[in-house]
């Protein structure tokens, strides 16, 4: 069973990863190039007459790789989660999985903590470490128990814990951004884009993947 679910999971996040990383090269890596131009400038106070900044193969690359073993980690999360939860792992069920993940990691966070290009805002660290992992265990939960528990008071329960981090997130310690607010929005949409896709699609593969294995071990 180990060996099963590292194998699903390797093989469904390396090809997720491949074709999240693909997107990002055209998405949301042009974006963090032109935010690194303003915080060059900053000193300067005219972006015009920074240089370009560019990424090279090696930055790629590693941005590539993390990619990949994100969504390794992702796909490998969803399994453990279906297989103690004892959820059918079908393609449908696992991207259901990973649409919820998305929700509890992306979503939520993001209204409190929006995706950061370089020289934006910040809060303190140890605060927003701190404040995210709370509010996506808190979603996972409330979610979890929205939608696998009938009696009205695991509702009102799963409700309360969606919501209740909100009211927590940490502020940002500094009033200016040397990034455009355009800009940081558009990274912020993209951003989140990006992670749904990436979690929907670690679970359809994963569940894709899981479902051959299965069979061939039947046959």
């Amino acid at each position: 069973m180990i060996a099963r679910v590292l194998t699903s999971g390797l093989i469904a996040g390396l090809v997720a990863g491949l074709a999240v990383a693909a997107l990002q090269h055209f998405t949301t890596t042009p974006l963090i190039l032109a935010a690194e131009v303003y915080e060059t400038a900053q000193h300067a106070h005219d972006a015009a007459d920074a240089g370009p900044v560019f990424s090279g193969i090696g930055r790629t690359a590693a941005t590539s790789v993390a990619t990949i073993a994100v969504s390794i980690g992702y796909a490998l999360i969803l399994l453990a989660a279906m297989l103690f939860s004892g959820d059918a792992i079908t393609p449908r069920r696992a991207a259901l999985w990973g649409a919820c993940a998305f929700a509890a990691t992306g979503l939520a966070t993001a209204l409190g903590l929006a995706p950061q290009l370089p020289g934006m805002a910040e809060t303190e660290l140890a605060a927003r470490q701190i404040w995210w992992i709370a509010t996506a265990v808190s979603t996972g939960a409330g979610l979890f128990a929205l939608l696998r528990f009938d009696s009205a008071a695991a509702k009102i329960v799963g409700v309360a814990l969606i919501i209740a981090p909100q009211f927590f997130a940490p502020q940002p310690a500094a009033p200016e951004s040397t990034a455009p607010a355009e800009l940081a929005a558009h990274f912020a949409a993209s951003s989140l884009a990006v992670q749904a896709i990436s979690w929907a699609l670690a679970g359809a593969l994963v569940g894709l993947v899981w479902k051959f294995m299965s069979r061939e071990q039947e046959a």
